[in-house]
């Protein structure tokens, strides 16, 4: 159906598209993750109320998500060529999608968090638990089906966003269902990209979703 050179290459974007989201999740948390902890520890309801950091942060946080995908990416194309020393290639993509995820992921981490039932803080206040032994030895535990779900979720976006990056070179499948599929007007080479697409989507978000009832101690 398909020449081999181009088999070839389906097959190296394909391997693109899964480092992309992968390396791109991974450092995604390291930012978002604190990101989020602070937002909940620092709410007016939170266990160190701080409410003009708490605002700071949420404001930062939501200027970057209400920038569209693309138009995120190409702004940031000076601050990923200092990065990486490219704007093109899953390199420079994940810049972009690290930038992208991070606020995201915050958000998600911050909505599994404040899902802990207020019960169980006030009980590990009542016997003078610190702010921090609070957030690692309840919030965390107590949330953790629910950030397992939230990264599910997160690793399937990212993944999606990956796909948009091949508009501006950023390599993987959406570059190939781009450049073969839509501007040679091989459509046939379009859909295979997304059926690969949608099927790496649902594997991850089955993953994800068998781990967290597994670690759900509710069920």
């Amino acid at each position: 159906m398909f020449k081999e050179g181009l088999l070839a290459l389906i097959g190296s974007a394909f391997w693109e598209s899964i480092y992309m989201t992968i390396v791109s999740t991974f450092f995604a948390y390291l930012i978002g993750l604190p990101m989020g902890l602070v937002l909940v520890m620092t709410d007016k309801d939170g266990v160190r109320p701080m409410p003009i950091i708490h605002q700071i942060l949420g404001v930062l946080i939501n200027i970057v998500r209400s920038v569209p995908f693309l138009i995120l990416m190409l702004t940031i194309m000076p601050f990923t060529k200092m990065v990486v020393g490219t704007t093109i290639g899953p390199k420079a993509a994940i810049v972009g999608l690290l930038v992208a995820a991070a606020p995201f992921i915050a958000r998600l981490v911050e909505s599994s968090l404040k899902e802990v039932e207020r019960g169980v803080v006030e009980a590990a206040q009542s016997m003078g638990a610190s702010p921090m032994q609070i957030l690692v030895k309840v919030l965390l535990p107590e949330a953790k089906p629910s950030l397992l779900v939230g990264s599910a979720i997160a690793v399937t976006t990212i993944l999606g966003y990956s796909a948009m990056a091949g508009f501006i070179g950023g390599g993987g499948l959406g570059a190939i269902a781009i450049n073969y599929g839509y501007h040679r007007g091989q459509s046939d080479i379009m859909y295979i990209m997304v059926i690969l697409l949608v099927i790496i989507v649902q594997v991850l978000q089955e993953v994800g979703m068998q781990i967290s009832k597994r670690t759900d101690k509710r069920l």
